[in-house]
């Protein structure tokens, strides 16, 4: 008996064989071994509701150049908002000093040029120092891929440290909160414990800190589960 002309396009081996090779271009595009368990992880983080949040989730504007390509960000971490309190205080106390100091007549005998000099001056420092404590809390910042955790410390424009860990690295996290304003804002410090040549990377003042230590745990888990499907192959 003749076979089939387009017998060999419906054969079940071929099935297999096509099965196999999405499984190889999932894997290459470095798509989750277990997509319920980095569902939960979605699920854990739920969603980001303005570019400036300081708990950034999956952001689609937000990177850093280290990054891999095929690499995704799971958060990005900025200092919970209440830490920008004490600032933007002083910063409002400067900008009403100049106002402050008229009212009470201890300058009045200075000529003019030398109080707007003066007062230019003095608007332009409170600026100054409103700008770097902005750019300080913008890009002081921690991310969460799915290969590794990263520190970026910004100090000032000319200061920035890089750190980062392997998410199979981790050994241990845990998180903490102290005081009243912590708890009630729900924000604290996440230690991460590891064993690359960086021992500890310590997540300072970041909003949720019971999330960001089950989504480490279960990315943890996944990457086991990608070590154990590796040996097995």
């Amino acid at each position: 008996m003749n076979r089939s002309g387009n017998l060999d396009t419906v054969a079940p081996d071929d099935q297999i064989t096509e099965s196999l090779k999405t499984e190889k271009k999932i894997t290459e595009l470095g798509e989750p071994v277990d997509p319920e368990l980095r569902q939960k992880v979605y699920d854990i983080l739920g969603h980001t509701k303005h570019a400036l949040s300081a708990f950034l989730v999956r952001p689609h504007v937000f990177s850093f150049k280290e990054r891999d390509e095929e690499e995704e960000i799971l958060v990005a971490l900025r200092p919970h908002w209440m830490t920008n309190v004490g600032w933007i205080l002083i910063a409002i106390a400067m900008t009403l000093g100049p106002t402050l100091i008229k009212s009470l007549a201890l300058i009045n005998g200075l000529p003019a040029k030398y109080q707007i000099l003066g007062g230019l001056f003095w608007y332009l420092t409170t600026f100054a120092f409103a700008f770097e404590k902005f750019l300080s809390w913008y890009f002081d910042v921690y991310i969460i891929t799915d290969e590794r955790v990263v520190d970026i410390d910004f100090n000032n424009l000319l200061n920035k440290k890089f750190s980062e860990a392997k998410l199979s690295m981790i050994q241990d996290v845990t998180s903490r909160q102290i005081g009243m304003g912590q708890t009630m804002f729900n924000y604290g410090q996440v230690l991460i414990q590891t064993a690359a040549e960086i021992n500890e990377l310590r997540f300072d003042n970041i909003p949720n800190p019971d999330k960001i230590v089950k989504v480490l745990q279960l990315m943890r888990e996944e990457e086991d589960m990608e070590a154990i499907k590796g040996r097995t192959k």
